[in-house]
């Protein structure tokens, strides 16, 4: 074991690995934005991983790591053994875009990923921090990738026409020349499709979910936190219970009871029952904040003689303001995204959500540009909306896990 915990072995080991995981990083890349077909070479990624692996453990940091990678990269780019390998045709400026990324993406990385690490014996700290860094930056590549490619995939198809998708479907690259006809699948939606009255019906099915789950969540939720009653513990630990049940084990009588009440396929069903899939989870998150303030701040309140309700009025949901953010931000994207239900109920086109719109594109009859067109327009607003207010649900969601 002392002799895997040589810098000499450790440094090349984890720089030949990154290598590769650039070089399959840049190849995807390059193949998705320029249309060529681009593939990681094995041996250039070896080779220069050790060169930089070395360096690395040998004083060599920073941008002087970089751009021994860079000139490696660029220079077996003209031989049979490049660490990106693709066609004859391609120019010499891809050959030096290609290696200068791939110089950029090893250089840097390894560095850090090798700091502290000397050419000698390792400590166990300084052998499990390099590995750690590795498979950090591994983690945020590969999850990256999985969640850009489709994404990247879905906005580049809903900007094609018809004859480019079928004269190659794999190729996921635009003509800018186009200009605003690129468009043309986004602006057919609305004008042929309906889209903008979907977005609508979404937009307030999701804020009146939002609003109806607030006003049962925030008393029950009190409830639970604060007053003393019979079953108090048992509501507290079951809140959650419903989530045991998969709805579609729920989705048949919901059905048989929305079509003998004549609920279904109207607004008013779907409002109703979107709201028994979100107060759970709501009242779940609450009483764990609404348990996290402190009681003396109420207790001083009904002193000065508030009653219960302008307690938690005047004081309480002030103070949880974080909390209730964050709630009403995962309900409407619990609302904007749900389709289960909203397939289940809704058979009218004049009452469609716009996830069950989206849905209805996916038929032989629709271009397939359109329905990426779709779910573009599905996805962008609700992500917009959380990263907008992304530390809002971080700082309510963690708000009363500790407790002190």
């Amino acid at each position: 074991m002392g002799g895997l915990r040589q810098g000499r072995i450790v440094g090349p080991q984890i720089a030949v690995l990154w290598a590769y995981v650039i070089a399959v990083a840049v190849s995807v890349l390059l193949s998705f934005t320029t249309g060529g077909a681009f593939r990681p070479g094995v041996i250039g990624a070896l080779l220069i991983g050790v060169a930089v692996g070395f360096g690395g453990v040998n004083g060599l940091r920073g941008w002087a790591l970089t751009g021994l990678a860079v000139v490696l990269a660029v220079g077996l780019g003209f031989t049979p053994v490049g660490v990106i390998r693709f066609g004859a045709e391609m120019g010499i400026g891809l050959k030096l875009l290609a290696g200068g990324m791939f110089g950029l993406g090893v250089g840097l990385p390894v560095a850090r990923m090798l700091e502290g690490c000397p050419a000698g014996g390792l400590t166990r700290h300084e052998f499990e921090e390099a590995w750690i860094r590795f498979l950090t930056g591994f983690g945020y590549i590969f999850f990256t990738a999985i969640v850009a490619i489709p994404f990247y995939v879905m906005v580049m198809t809903s900007l094609k026409s018809q004859g480019e998708l079928i004269a190659n479907p794999l190729d996921f690259t635009i003509d800018l020349s186009r200009g605003w006809a690129l468009f043309r699948s986004y602006i057919e939606l609305f004008r042929d499709f309906n889209f903008g009255g979907y977005l609508w019906t979404s937009l307030y099915v999701s804020i009146l979910t939002v609003l109806i789950t607030l006003a049962f969540s925030i008393p029950g939720a009190y409830a639970v936190a604060r007053l003393r009653f019979r079953g108090q513990k048992a509501l507290s630990r079951s809140v959650l219970l419903i989530y045991m049940v998969p709805m579609i084990v729920l989705a048949l009588p919901i059905y048989i009871a929305f079509s003998m009440f004549g609920l279904r396929n109207s607004i008013l069903g779907i409002v109703m029952i979107y709201p028994v899939t979100t107060i759970p989870v709501s009242l779940y998150m609450l009483q764990g904040y609404f348990r996290g303030l402190p009681a003396e701040i109420e207790e001083a309140g009904l002193m000065d003689g508030l009653s219960r309700l302008k307690v938690i009025w005047k004081i309480t949901l002030p103070l949880s303001l974080p909390a209730l953010a964050s709630v009403s931000l995962y309900v409407f994207m619990i609302a904007w995204n749900e389709f289960l239900l909203a397939f289940m109920l809704l058979d009218d086109p004049s009452k469609f959500t716009l996830t069950r719109g989206v849905a209805m594109l996916n038929s032989s009859e629709v271009p397939r540009q359109h329905l990426m067109a779709g779910a573009v327009i599905a996805t962008v607003p609700v992500m917009a909306l959380f990263l907008g207010l992304e530390k809002f649900m971080t700082r309510g969601l963690t708000a009363g896990s500790v407790k002190g």
